[in-house]
Formats: C-alpha cells, sequence, structure tokens
C-alpha cells in the first residue's frame, strides 16, 4: 500500500443504500458495529477479526467469500500491509516493499481509481475487462463474480483501503450493500485503532530496541527509572570512520554505515542477541543469561561477533565499501542497565553502568592492540572454550590494569579461521 495524503471522508457513504437500511436489520447491525468497537478492536490478530467479521456479515445477509484490506505501514522495511481472509483458504498477508515494485502495484490496482475518486469502486467481474486492473484475472479465475472496493482515509491522512468480494451470481444486493455501507464507518476506526497501535509498536521497536520498547509501552517512561539485565554484552565499532566519512558525500557515510551494520547485525540477531544502541559508527547489544546457564549467552555472543567479522571480510571482498573497512568487537559478561535519561519531556532510553563502561573501553584497545576482537575476564571465564589472555592494560576510567583476552587464533589470520577458533 501506498500511503498518500487524503481529504475524503473515512468512510464513504455515498448512494442511497445507507439510507434504506432494513428495520430488522438495524439492531442486528448495531450489534456488529458494538462488536467491531468492543471486542473486534482488542482481538490479537487481524485473521480472527477478519474471519469473525465475514461470519457476522454473513449472518446479516451478506455472501462473503473474501475480505483484503490494505493498510498504510509506518517501518523501515517495508510500505505497507495488505491482509486478506477467504472461506475456502483461512487468513494470509503480505508485505509490501519501499520502492518501485510497490509504486506500480498500487498504479494497476482498484485502491488506486477508489483514492482518486474517493469513491466506492463495485465491479461486476462478468463484465470487467481483464485489463480493468491487474487483480480482475486473478479473481475470475477464482470464481467471484462481485468485488468491492472500499477507500479509507484514516486520520492521520493516509490512503487505506478494505475489499469485499462474492462468489454469488447475484452479487451484492441493495440490501447487502445497505449493511456494508451502514458498519462501513465504525470497521474503518477499528481498522485504524489497531493499525494505529501497530506503527506505534513498529517504530518503538525500530528506534529503542525490543526489549526497551516493551518497557516503555508498558509505561517505563518515568525520569531515573532503572532495569537491570544480567547478560553478554558486544560493543563494536568501524575503525577509522572519522578519517574514512570525511572524504565521502554525507549520502555515501549513511551507505557505507548501512552496509557495515548489515555484516554486524544479523548474525547477533541470529544468535538471539539484542542491538539496543546505535553509537554512530557502532552499537552495543547484548545477549541475556538465560537462568544459572551464562555460558549459552557468551557463546552466543562469540559467535556472533566471529560470523559478524567474517561477513565483513566477505563485503570487502565484493568490494562493498568504498575503501577497506576494519572493526573492533569487545565482548563482557555483566550488567546492563537501562534507564531513563534526559530533561523535562525530553527522554532518553538508554543504556548505562560500569559494565558497559568496561565494554566500550574495552573497544578502545582493538586498534591500541591490532586485535579485531577482544574480551574481558569476566566473558573469558563464561566460554566453554580456552581464550588466551594478551596481558593486563590500562583503560580509562579503571583504577587498576584491566586483563584483556582473544581468542588463540592470531590477529592477523583470516576471519575463517577465528570463526574455527570460535567454535
Amino acid at each position: 500500500m501506498v500511503p498518500r495524503a487524503c481529504s475524503w471522508p473515512s468512510a464513504d457513504a455515498e448512494g442511497e443504500e445507507i439510507g434504506d437500511l432494513d428495520p430488522e436489520l438495524f439492531k442486528p447491525a448495531l450489534a456488529l458495529r458494538d462488536w467491531l468497537l468492543a471486542e473486534g478492536a482488542r482481538l490479537e490478530g487481524w485473521g480472527v477479526l477478519l474471519s469473525g467479521l465475514a461470519e457476522r456479515l454473513d449472518a446479516l445477509g451478506v455472501p462473503l467469500d473474501r475480505i483484503t484490506t490494505a493498510i498504510d505501514a509506518l517501518h523501515s522495511e517495508y510500505t505497507g500491509i495488505g491482509r486478506i481472509w477467504t472461506r475456502d483458504g483461512g487468513y494470509a498477508f503480505r508485505l509490501f516493499p519501499h520502492g518501485e515494485t510497490s509504486e506500480r502495484a498500487y498504479e494497476r490496482s482498484p485502491f488506486a481509481e477508489a483514492h482518486r475518486t474517493g469513491r466506492w469502486l463495485i465491479l461486476n467481474l462478468a463484465t470487467t475487462p481483464d485489463d480493468a486492473f491487474e487483480i480482475v484475472p486473478e479473481l475470475k479465475a477464482e470464481g467471484y463474480a462481485v468485488y468491492a472496493c472500499v477507500p479509507l482515509c484514516f486520520t492521520n491522512g493516509t490512503r487505506n483501503g478494505v475489499t469485499f468480494a462474492t462468489r454469488d451470481p447475484m452479487g451484492f444486493g441493495k440490501r447487502a450493500l445497505s449493511v456494508l455501507r451502514f458498519v462501513m464507518p465504525t470497521l474503518a476506526a477499528t481498522m485504524e485503532t489497531r493499525s494505529v497501535n501497530q506503527r506505534l509498536d513498529n517504530v518503538l521497536r525500530i528506534y529503542v530496541g525490543d526489549e526497551p520498547h516493551k518497557a516503555i509501552l508498558s509505561g517505563t517512561i518515568q525520569r531515573g527509572a532503572v532495569s537491570r539485565i544480567r547478560s553478554a554484552i558486544l560493543f563494536a565499532d568501524m575503525r577509522g570512520y572519522t578519517r574514512i566519512s570525511s572524504e565521502l558525500e554525507p549520502e555515501r557515510a549513511v551507505e557505507m554505515l548501512n552496509n557495515f551494520f548489515d555484516c554486524l547485525v544479523p548474525p547477533i540477531e541470529a544468535e538471539g542477541g539484542e542491538v539496543l544502541k546505535y553509537l554512530g559508527d557502532g552499537l552495543l547489544a547484548i545477549f541475556r543469561d538465560h537462568g544459572d546457564d551464562t555460558g549459552q549467552s557468551a557463546q552466543a555472543a562469540l559467535s556472533a561477533a566471529v560470523a559478524g567479522l567474517v561477513k565483513l571480510d566477505e563485503a570487502n571482498r565484493e568490494g562493498r565499501f568504498p575503501t577497506r573497512i576494519e572493526a573492533g568487537i569487545a565482548l563482557h559478561h555483566g550488567e546492563a542497565a537501562y534507564g531513563n535519561v534526559g530533561s523535562g519531556a525530553r527522554l532518553d532510553f538508554t543504556v548505562i553502568g560500569r559494565d558497559v563502561n568496561l565494554a566500550s573501553r574495552i573497544a578502545q584497545m582493538n586498534k591500541v592492540l591490532g586485535e579485531p576482537l577482544l574480551m574481558s575476564q569476566a566473558f573469558a571465564e563464561h566460554l566453554w572454550g580456552d581464550p588466551e589472555m594478551i596481558g593486563h592494560h590500562a583503560l580509562d576510567g579503571f583504577v587498576a590494569p584491566v586483563p584483556i583476552y582473544r581468542l588463540k587464533a592470531a590477529a592477523t589470520a583470516p576471519a575463517e579461521e577465528l570463526f574455527a577458533a570460535a567454535e
């Protein structure tokens, strides 16, 4: 779905049908609207909502075999979500990626026409040419007789929509359309409520991470509120970023950072880690302890770190960067503390504490020692393997020198050998 500003009503009800609702249908139609606003708005999944809606509309004499929705999404990876319920196939959904592919699909869809006019588009498929819209041949092949596309404009100005289709050769008569038009404003409100909640959830998850977003939505937004988590801590950054980026246009610098994080983040997530913070050219991630098995989180963090270095090496060989890029990764095991820091109404949900500081300081030693991957003693003690200590080193902010470890594979070894050493 492609969002565009709109000014027409949220659920257009033009036509005589809205005023011709059969008196005997008034109370059950009101009951359906009440269900949408109460239970329907709180149902856990869209599939349950759409199937429940179809069941109740069917009881009111609306012969439904297919319902779809197309809703704008505020997400970094896709622009909208399409959901479909069919009587014989149940529920499914698809994501519309950002870019020209989704734009072209939208322009060839009934939604584009409905949005242009701001009115319901009702197609008698027996007389509709196959080339009228891209979906028409598919609807005909699946035996549908009539298809209705309803444009919806949410209060945030985005264009969305819902469609109804039936295999009944009589289609949607005046009685059925009067029911649909009667419940449509309420259905639109329910869809928008669910959509807004999903947008908020998506945005918070994207910008602060999985666990922090849950804490924020649960009400942990007071300044000074702190929660502590025992975990393996991974701190990584790009070596020489200031020098390299100073020679690039801002767009190229952003592209370089995104390619860099594309190497590090997927392995972190694959091993069950959470990226809590992007810090310019670096990131902070944690791997939570599960009960007393602290070795599992440490091994997962080590595997993710080494896999990230391998992917970075592959990206360098493929020429995905303007120059060769190297990373420094530090691993520590301790306590990560989430805290609300700031002033007034502007807070940052950030990660603080001695152990986070230690991981950051060890990361600064990667360049000094010429090592891509360093570990604290606390982290090394949780590993199943046997890393080697490379001395005690003075770290900024720590009184006593800190023992630092590395894998037994040499710092100059290929990334694949580091991976083998981590096994």
